[in-house]
């Protein structure tokens, strides 16, 4: 079996069709059974990825998405039948790397679960990139400024290691969501809006402020 995925549904045909789905697929998977204590479970079972509902007994998905945030940068993707705007933002501000509306395509999903495992596999160790007084740890997704350092998420550190990359040069959104998530077809542009301004709100814990700079119209650069 690859790389382990991490189910959260408390449908119990839906959690079948996924996790028959994954291991066709050939990954292995580990489905939440009970809801009581999922950030727990979670990190026990050390997966690369997870899958999240909203609407679980007893609990929030947004906020179990909220607490697993606060202790670790793995890769989560809401599929839910929960498809506000609202719900969308409020996710992805919470922490989420990708949100998927139900009914979804199996193929889709499978495609953009690959996304995210490509885009945040350690490939980067011992690299650490430099600008303006910031530095950034690719391999612990780490910034650090004379204030300190603060762990980034995936998507936090993705948008910030590509705009380092090309310090002085104007990235346009389109290439951002395009580094992000593979193609642009599927986000939201207020989704991108989301992780910036996620991103700025983190590095001002560590007394950088004004680091990104918006272009209206063009894009982001630092």
């Amino acid at each position: 079996m690859g790389q382990l995925i991490y189910v959260i549904e408390d449908d119990p045909a839906i959690r079948g069709e996924l996790v028959e789905v994954l291991e066709r697929q050939g990954f292995a998977v580990e489905a939440a059974r009970t809801f009581d204590h999922l950030v727990e479970d979670i990190q026990r079972a050390a997966p690369s990825l997870v899958l999240l509902d909203l609407t679980l007994p007893g609990t929030d998905g947004q906020f179990v998405c909220r607490e697993l945030r606060a202790v670790s940068s793995v890769p989560i993707i809401v599929l839910t039948s929960r498809t506000t705007e609202v719900d969308e933002v409020m996710s992805m501000t919470l922490g989420a790397d990708d949100f998927i509306p139900k009914p979804y395509s199996s193929r889709v999903l499978v495609a953009r679960i690959q996304a995210l495992l490509r885009r945040t596999a350690p490939d980067d160790q011992g690299r650490v990139l430099e600008h303006a007084g910031l530095s950034l740890d690719l391999a612990r997704s780490v910034a650090s400024a004379a204030g300190g350092q603060v762990e980034l998420t995936k998507n936090e550190m993705r948008i910030l290691a590509l705009l380092m990359q090309r310090a002085g040069t104007i990235v346009s959104r389109e290439a951002i969501m395009r580094d992000l998530w593979d193609s642009d077809a599927f986000v939201d542009d207020n989704t991108l809006t989301v992780n910036i301004n996620r991103l700025r709100a983190t590095l001002e814990k560590i007394g950088v402020t004004g680091y990104l700079v918006t272009h209206r119209g063009r894009g982001y650069s630092v």
